[in-house]
């Protein structure tokens, strides 16, 4: 008599033991996050770089280690894809955290200059992605100008000073005021370019203290010069979007683009016309967003 099994009782075979992990696993995660360092490197420029990407996106055991080693050095991971590469943040007590407090001492030797280097920043970030929807696109490129940004700030400057005297409060404030209210004076007072004995342009005056933040962003890999123009055209890098997400939700990106010098909700041009009411700086045309 032929006996017939029912596989269907068979018992259910255990699944396979993960893989241990190698010396040669950690070191590939190791290799993952110090590409991510290279804050100007892409995949696409890099085979290796581009495998080890491929290989935490499809690899999850691989993945997590790579992240715990990101975790380990005081990093945080804002994205791995093949357009950002493995983007990192340093978090606040990180080795690698570059502090704006840090940046502005070594650009600016006075504490109001601090202030304005850091309203600079502020300013680029809004205006490479004025609308939430810029922000999550990924595929959205934000463009600014040197000029441009402090065309903006001037303007911003204006509508600062248009509700205080609606207000009535249109008085100096204190040095040590908080928010937007005590920089726009100082920076409405400040000389917008300037000029050395040899014609350079000066580090203290407005534009100059824009270009410095613009080059920081570019040295961090955050920005791409494109043109000269207007003091210097940049675009946007992944990186950048990534970190200005983060910024969005602060208080003092909230209180610029309430202001409502660029539009942050409706589907309109990225940007307000220019206020021709006042004379800008030269060449100081805002720059434009394309989708």
């Amino acid at each position: 008599m032929t006996t017939h099994h029912d596989t269907s009782w068979a018992p259910e075979t255990e699944p396979a033991a993960p893989a241990a992990i190698t010396p040669a696993d950690v070191a590939d995660a190791a290799r993952l996050v110090s590409f991510g360092l290279q804050a100007k490197l892409l995949p696409a420029r890099d085979a290796e770089y581009a495998e080890l990407v491929r290989r935490h996106r499809e690899d999850p055991p691989f993945a997590r280690l790579a992240d715990a080693v990101a975790t380990g050095m005081g990093l945080v991971v804002l994205e791995v894809s093949p357009r950002a590469g493995m983007a990192v943040a340093a978090a606040e007590d990180s080795v690698f955290a570059v502090r704006m407090g840090d940046y502005s001492r070594r650009a600016a030797s006075e504490s109001t200059d601090r202030f304005l280097h850091g309203l600079a920043h502020l300013a680029v970030a809004a205006m490479a992605f004025p609308r939430p929807e810029d922000l999550a696109d990924d595929g959205y490129l934000g463009r600014i100008t040197v000029n441009g940004v402090d065309a903006f700030v001037r303007q911003a400057c204006r509508r600062l000073e248009e509700q205080a005297d609606a207000a009535g409060t249109n008085t100096d404030p204190q040095s040590d005021a908080p928010g937007l209210e005590a920089a726009w004076r100082v920076w409405a007072r400040r000389t917008a370019t300037g000029a050395t004995k040899d014609a350079r342009r000066l580090s203290g005056s407005t534009i100059g203290i824009v270009a410095k933040a613009v080059m920081f962003l570019v040295d961090s890999g955050f920005l791409q010069k494109v043109a000269d123009d207007a003091g210097g055209t940049y675009r946007t890098t992944a990186r950048y979007q990534l970190q200005v997400r983060d910024l969005a939700g602060s208080a003092a990106m909230a209180e610029l683009l309430d202001l409502g010098v660029v539009p942050v909700s409706d589907g309109s041009a990225s940007l307000l016309p220019p206020d021709t009411g006042d004379e800008l700086v030269a060449d100081a045309g805002l720059p434009f967003h394309s989708l």
